[in-house]
């Protein structure tokens, strides 16, 4: 197997973590960035070479993607992996988290593709490897914001996909499941918090509840799962165009496109008063 270099986003814990320590233990060159590089120590004893990186903000993406170009030459697998979940009701999430949530999830993914597009049309080949979710695929109560970057993620991937085929450059989206990492623990907290003192916080209370015992039990998928579909993507000759995997992944996504509008509405509903009664 030929080496790849490789640099992945959100790799200072968690499913980038996991595949950044994965995909080393293969026989490529990782690069893993996140923003606490105390965190992404440990992975060099894997030979994995951390970068401190924001993908918030223009100068250090740059600054990231030149370092790896320095280095190595060339880039041969992007792994957009980094992003985070703000739950709450549209109308009780602000606008500023709102618009955070996009930039993390969305735009700084879309600006680190147009950063290494050009050295991937050079070399003839590239692979860009987007996480994105099952809730690019199903819509979930109090996961408006969410949602929306996971949908366009989903969106802005196909496109890309179509754009890059004549350059050789493969474009893959991961969706995972429910998985067992502190995502959804996150995700909960931000739930209870936007939700506090408005007229949503009876039921979403229940659903923040839910959300922190789902995430803390055994029965959802372990990230190495997610990790086992990234490297399959990267090692891949001709990679799918969707990996889904993890827990309810299949289940969720042809519930949503089989169900009536109402009826799924009803069952996101109905799901968050059995949880909170079942724990």
């Amino acid at each position: 197997m030929k080496e790849k270099v490789i640099l992945i986003t959100g790799a200072s814990s968690g499913i980038g973590y996991d595949a950044a320590t994965k995909l080393a233990e293969k026989g490529h060159k990782v690069y893993a960035v996140a923003r606490r590089m105390e965190l992404m120590e440990p992975l060099k004893t894997k030979g994995v070479v951390p970068i401190r990186m924001d993908v918030t903000d223009e100068q250090s993406m740059v600054h990231g993607i030149q370092t790896v170009l320095d280095a190595e030459g060339r880039i041969d697998v992007l792994v957009n992996n980094a992003g985070y979940g703000y739950f709450g009701a549209v109308e009780t999430v602000t606008m500023e988290e709102a618009r955070r949530q996009v930039e993390v999830n969305l735009f700084g993914l879309a600006r680190l593709c147009q950063l290494v597009l050009p050295t991937m049309r050079r070399q003839g080949s590239g692979r860009i490897i987007n996480t994105s979710s099952i809730a690019g695929r199903a819509t979930f109560l109090y996961g408006g914001w969410y949602n929306v970057t996971k949908y366009s993620v989903e969106a802005l991937s196909d496109a890309l996909r179509m754009e890059m085929k004549p350059f050789g450059i493969d474009v893959v989206m991961i969706e995972p499941g429910i998985i067992k990492t502190d995502w959804g623990l996150i995700a909960a907290k931000h739930l209870a918090e936007s939700s506090k003192g408005t007229a949503y916080e009876t039921e979403a209370s229940r659903w923040a509840s839910s959300m922190d015992w789902a995430y803390r039990s055994d029965f959802i998928s372990n990230p190495k799962v997610i990790s086992r579909a990234i490297c399959r993507a990267v090692d891949n000759r001709c990679p799918r165009a969707r990996y889904r995997k993890g827990r309810f992944s299949g289940t969720v996504i042809f519930l949503h496109w089989l169900l009536p509008a109402h009826w799924w509405d009803a069952m996101m509903h109905r799901m968050s008063i059995l949880a909170a009664k079942k724990h």
